[in-house]
């Protein structure tokens, strides 16, 4: 059996009701709102304007939200059951995550329940997804994944060829080094898939590499062209804020049950806090410069990039750890092609792209990098190559979280 299909069957039976509830008949629901849509435009929405300054923060929050609503929703297959408990867990997390908000949450609450009849199965959907949502919680407390412990005190090593040191603008310290320390979903330990050395300074790959950044990533470049630098400038926003749109047209599209869409969700940033615990063991332990720095040392003193280079190690490329897990969830899950489906992007407002599958996004993202003057591309293609082994981990074992 091919890999790709084991995996589907794997998630589809963990997120198949383990029995089906029965409960006195009622009117159904209103089937013209779709809860899993309804709830992630509002965690989106919520996490995006109030959630926490590190990126794995907010993604531990999606996780943590929506793994305990599958786990809800395998407790019956009754739709006014699933629909209660899938609203009831992912209220319970936001709220507990995000107490500023608990006002909006409240009310939205409130309207969900409000368009499901009384009755045994909306009862028994609020007390189990609350539960369950309480019941992860407890179990994450103290998993190193809040702000303060991803970007834990670090000291640079002393300068020297090829070692990472702060860049300008600021100069900042390096951050999320303490992302590698945090406790993993289902990894193992942090450098369960650690990518082998990046290529030696002055060899052929790694002068190439150097040479490419310099030419098309300067903020001057006489080389990138008008189309490159969009592509630059679209993918420089938050890859959680990016890829919202991306997961969201995969939820949509997908015809499968309420079940399986919100495992979906949840599998797909358990992925995402994993690999991201993953790519900061690997930046931290190679430690290695990024291409301003070499550029600056080696060839051109005043070059600068495109973007400001964020302050942590060139190699791996977060950025596209985050792609590399999304399309290979994605793909496994759903097929490589999809319907068209168009994204917005933080860092070029007004301006949308349009997609017919999960890998193009991916390859843009290398090229983006490159281009903004960030990463050199042995960086952005080891990053793909990690998130996916991480991603397709996650996805072998998703049993050991949802069963």
């Amino acid at each position: 059996m091919h890999k790709t299909t084991r995996r589907r069957l794997v998630v589809a039976a963990a997120l198949t009701p383990v029995a089906i509830a029965t409960f006195p008949q009622t009117a159904s629901a209103d089937s013209t709102v779709d809860p899993a849509t309804e709830w992630y435009d509002l965690t989106a929405a919520v996490i995006t304007a109030s959630g926490a300054s590190a990126q794995v923060a907010n993604s531990r929050t999606w996780a943590i939200g929506w793994l305990a609503a599958a786990r809800a929703l395998r407790r019956s297959g009754d739709a006014d059951f699933q629909h209660a408990a899938l609203a009831s867990a992912v209220h319970e997390v936001l709220r507990d995550q995000i107490p500023s908000r608990a006002g909006d949450l409240d009310a939205a609450l409130a309207a969900s329940l409000a368009r499901i009849p009384d009755g045994r199965a909306k009862q028994r959907g609020v007390t189990t997804g609350s539960a369950e949502a309480r019941a992860l919680l407890t179990d994450r407390v103290g998993d190193g994944l809040d702000p303060a412990s991803v970007n834990a005190p670090f000291t640079p090593d002393p300068p020297a060829p090829g070692v990472w040191q702060p860049t300008p603008p600021a100069f900042g310290g390096g951050q999320q080094s303490g992302t590698r320390y945090a406790r993993p979903f289902l990894l193992s330990r942090a450098d369960r898939f650690r990518p082998p050395p990046p290529p030696p300074l002055g060899s052929s790959r790694n002068t190439r590499d150097l040479a490419e950044v310099r030419a098309f990533g300067a903020r001057e470049s006489s080389v990138r062209t008008p189309a490159q630098t969009a592509t630059a400038q679209f993918w420089l926003g938050s890859s959680l804020v990016l890829y919202n749109g991306i997961l969201r047209a995969a939820l949509v599209q997908s015809r499968r049950s309420l079940a399986w869409r919100t495992g979906l969700v949840g599998l797909f940033h358990v992925a995402l806090v994993d690999t991201q615990i993953a790519t900061s063991d690997a930046k931290y332990h190679y430690r290695t410069w990024r291409p301003v720095t070499a550029i600056r040392a080696l060839h051109d003193p005043q070059w600068t990039p495109l973007h400001d280079t964020p302050s942590h190690p060139d190699y791996v490329s977060g950025h596209n750890i985050y792609s590399g897990a999304a399309e290979a969830v994605l793909t496994d899950l759903t097929g490589p092609s999809a319907r068209p489906y168009t994204i917005g992007s933080p860092s070029a407002p007004g301006l949308t792209r349009t997609y017919t599958d999960w890998a193009t996004p991916s390859r843009e993202n290398v090229d983006a990098r490159v281009w903004s003057g960030i990463h050199t591309r042995i960086a952005d293609e080891a990053g793909i190559a990690l998130g996916k082994k991480v991603a397709r981990h996650t996805l072998d074992h998703a049993h050991r979280l949802l069963t």
